[in-house]
């Protein structure tokens, strides 16, 4: 039996699921916070360091990132630190970033035989 015949069959309902958490990825500023926090935990203060991004944003993409499970919070003292709950994520980051590079570089090829078919003194 090959893929297609053995392929699984999701619900309506558990596909929402899915797409909904692709769309918690879907923010720029998210996966910023999300790379803070690849070298280990950090609380608000760091992770704006890290970024650059304004407290209130950092505070709403946490409760986001949050909510749909991607990270934890952990009280430390009078700080609450953040990390990430599944390393996981990283896999699924670099599985896009290594697709996107390698159909970038595919299309940087195309252009390039298209500027030789234009000037072909290239």
């Amino acid at each position: 039996m090959g893929p297609a015949a053995s392929a699984i069959h999701l619900s309506p309902q558990t596909l929402k699921l899915v797409a909904d958490f692709f769309k918690v990825l879907s923010e720029g500023s998210r996966l910023q916070i999300i790379c803070a926090l690849k070298s280990g935990s950090k609380n608000v203060t760091e992770i704006i360091a890290a970024t650059g991004l304004g407290q209130a944003n950092v505070s709403k993409h946490l409760k986001v990132l949050a909510q749909a499970g991607v990270v934890s919070r952990e009280q430390q003292g009078v700080s609450v630190y953040y990390q990430i709950s599944n390393p996981f994520i990283f896999d699924l980051c670099e599985l896009v970033c290594n697709s996107l590079v390698v159909q970038f570089q595919q299309q940087t090829q195309h252009l390039g035989e298209l500027a030789a078919f234009r000037d072909p003194n290239a």
